[in-house]
């Protein structure tokens, strides 16, 4: 019916089966990742279940390739990717490869950032192995709890994935890893999301995220593009910031 498709819309289920928890006084989504949820708290000890602030969930001691462990209060003050992904996964060693470099050159800049390594490795041995590729830190593979509390807190579907942060812990993009193999020189760091996008291969990706508007134009023409692009950034930004007004997404 059409209230059904109207609730898969609205909270974006793309796999099912989904379970979403919803403060009921203010119709906001309070968790997307329930089925994790009562995987890991069956008791129900942490109800109601909501957001905590990345900070607290990823309190505890992190790991360099190296052995060398340092507390995650170390993260303060840099942007941070957070990085789901696993040797297992050809997709994610692809983008291992990519996302090393990415990570040197904005290093090289001057800019203040860490990438977190949250594991979906099948096993120890595993993680050591692919982990020993990556420069920066990682949520120790035993400390199960903390990598499901961190998958619970960005709701992650799929792998890769890589969450930008800014230097508070709030998210910037939820779409790192598009970002990160569109921008190979880190121009657009830390890669704000952009009203109008340009429809390409990596980014199609955004189409399931949520409404759309695609316009079609001559590519042929270049200042036809240009135009249309124009024309519908304001209408974007205006959307965008109404959303943003609502501390609800786009």
């Amino acid at each position: 019916s059409l209230l059904q498709l109207k609730l898969w819309n609205k909270y974006r289920v793309s796999n099912i089966p989904s379970l979403i928890f919803i403060d009921a006084s203010s119709g906001k989504v309070v968790c997307r990742n329930g089925l994790l949820v009562i995987r890991d708290d069956p008791e129900g000890l942490e109800f109601p279940w909501g957001p905590k602030p990345f900070s607290e969930v990823v309190a505890g001691p992190l790991l360099r390739n190296n052995g060398q462990t340092l507390d995650s209060s170390a993260l303060e003050g840099s942007h941070i990717g957070v990085y789901f992904s696993a040797h297992w996964c050809p997709p994610c060693r692809s983008l291992t490869r990519v996302l090393v470099e990415s990570y040197r050159k904005i290093k090289e800049a001057g800019q203040k950032f860490e990438i977190l390594f949250v594991s979906a490795d099948r096993s120890e041995d595993s993680f050591n192995q692919y982990f020993s590729e990556m420069p920066w830190v990682a949520v120790p593979y035993a400390d199960e709890a903390r990598r499901s509390r961190l998958n619970r807190l960005y709701g992650i579907q799929g792998i890769p994935t890589l969450i930008v942060l800014d230097s508070k812990g709030e998210v910037i993009t939820r779409q790192g890893r598009v970002e990160v193999l569109n921008d190979i020189e880190c121009r657009e760091f830390p890669w704000h999301p952009k009203p109008v996008l340009e429809l390409t291969d990596s980014n199609a990706v955004q189409l399931n995220e949520g409404p759309c508007l695609v316009l079609f134009v001559d590519s042929e023409d270049d200042g036809e593009s240009e135009a249309a692009k124009q024309l519908i950034q304001p209408i974007a930004e205006k959307i965008i910031a109404k959303y943003k007004a609502k501390d609800e997404e786009a």
